[in-house]
């Protein structure tokens, strides 16, 4: 037996060993990345799939790459010509030279010269990519190509039962939490999940954005801060990146006075890279945050009674007052429909299209209520009638977040209406992280959880006539 054939035979037996292992998927796929450069010579190695949206890859194992390297930033497949069969191996003798390399500076930094990008397919279409990196240009033989696209079909093979073991944990959870007239009723959807998460905090995070349909990338780049000469010494890698949104992330439950070294280093990020969009998240805005969305937090018992008076009622109604004659100018001599999303805003848009002097129609719609476990937001009311060709006014008691109002203005837009505006009574403009434009703002507020005139906290407060804070009594 040849030396290189001996060696791929080597790497499959380790792989198909490592595979049949308890480790988890990203040590199984670190260890297949190793045997993938012992037997193709190859100098580092990545093992990616694509994420749930189809767009971009997500590493699930790697070797002989640095992390600067590794999180240089969103990675996209490579294209493959349409005629070419779905195996297609791309191969890039050099990047340098190359308009498909995405980060070509960081693959001059890295000494990156030469790349090989072998399919990962499942029933023919394309779930990821094994990609093998040389320093030096490098000529993969036929052997080496036809031992990678066995790799590929392994590497498929293991990420099936991966999901299949997940879709068994998920469907054993459940079935735990429902009546047992329920059980054996149930659906199940789901996606492979590979990210290994650093905290619980960031993995009840993406379960949120994943409800809300908002995709996203855990920690997919990394920014260097301080370098000596061309040896970065110094980098910060932000928790999440929302693509959709060109939003970073980076959430933390760090108590407040070891929070300082972090806002350092985000002074020095937005420094030095003016043009990134970045929000912190504190562990006060996670808190506020889980708890808005009905995800129980373990603090929740310190939310009791109302602080203090925000805006009285008098106030509300002046501001309502205002706002009306506002919108009545705008639309004078047309239709309006105003759509307001149950329940909050019952009392706000009851109040506001009283003091409207145009004709108006009333749709009310609601969507599903994040409760921390599988699923995304669903309209689970629609519209009565349809709002196509019509002037629309989504009607919002409070917008923090805006990932509800993001997925809802979708939904109404997918109607082709004539016009569609927004009209919020309260803006926690600080929260933001869906960047939506406003077109009517009754009051900006603090950062400070908010009750009464519809407002809610688990139910209580709706009635109070008149805005007030919630108590803390225990400091977060």
């Amino acid at each position: 037996m040849g030396s290189a054939r001996k060696s791929y035979y080597q790497a499959l037996k380790q792989i198909s060993k490592t595979a049949n292992s308890s480790l988890t998927l990203r040590k199984t796929f670190n260890a297949t990345a190793k045997n993938i450069i012992l037997a193709t010579q190859g100098d580092g190695c990545r093992i990616a799939i694509l994420n749930s949206q189809k767009k971009y890859l997500i590493t699930i194992g790697a070797h002989g790459l640095s992390d600067r390297y590794l999180k240089k930033g969103p990675l996209y497949a490579f294209e493959r010509s349409p005629a070419a069969s779905p195996d297609e191996i791309v191969f890039i003798p050099d990047t340098s030279r190359d308009d498909r390399i995405q980060h070509p500076l960081i693959a001059q930094e890295q000494r990156i010269t030469s790349i090989l990008g072998i399919p990962i397919l499942r029933e023919g279409k394309l779930i990821g990519e094994i990609r093998v990196y040389t320093h030096k240009f490098h000529q993969f033989s036929g052997k080496d190509k036809e031992f990678l696209l066995t790799v590929a079909n392994m590497s498929a093979t293991i990420l099936e039962r991966e999901e299949l073991l997940q879709t068994f944990r998920e469907k054993k959870t459940l079935k735990k939490k429902q009546p047992e007239a329920t059980q054996g009723q149930l659906t199940y959807t789901t996606s492979l999940k590979p990210t290994e998460f650093a905290h619980p905090s960031e993995e009840e995070f993406a379960r949120l954005l994943d409800f809300f349909r908002i995709e996203w990338l855990y920690e997919p780049q990394s920014f260097p801060l301080k370098q000596e000469g061309e040896r970065v010494i110094e980098m910060f890698t932000p928790d999440f990146y929302l693509p959709d949104l060109n939003l970073y992330i980076e959430l933390t439950t760090l108590k407040q006075n070891l929070m300082t070294e972090k806002h350092h280093k985000l002074r020095q990020l937005k420094k030095l890279y003016p043009e990134i969009n970045i929000k912190l998240i504190n562990k006060n805005d996670y808190t506020m945050l889980l708890s808005k969305y009905g995800f129980a937090s373990p603090d929740e018992a310190s939310l009791q009674s109302v602080s203090r008076m925000l805006f009285s009622h008098s106030q509300i109604q002046r501001r309502v007052t205002s706002l009306a004659k506002q919108i009545s100018r705008d639309y004078a001599g047309q239709q309006l429909v105003l759509v307001g999303i149950l329940k909050g805003v019952i009392c706000f848009i009851s109040d506001l299209m009283q003091h409207l002097s145009l004709p108006v129609t009333l749709e009310f719609m609601s969507v599903s209520y994040f409760k921390g476990d599988e699923g995304t937001v669903e309209v689970t009311k629609a519209l009565d009638n349809s709002i196509a060709g019509k002037n629309v006014l989504m009607v919002e008691d409070i917008i923090d977040t805006g990932m509800t109002l993001h997925y809802v203005l979708g939904q109404l837009a997918a109607q082709k209406p004539a016009s569609l505006r927004v009209c919020t009574l309260l803006d926690k403009r600080v929260r933001r992280l869906a960047n939506i434009p406003l077109d009517y703002i009754g009051f900006e507020i603090p950062d400070e959880f908010v009750i009464g005139y519809g407002l809610d906290h688990k139910g209580k407060y709706r009635n109070l006539p008149f805005i007030g804070v919630l108590k803390h009594q225990n400091t977060l």
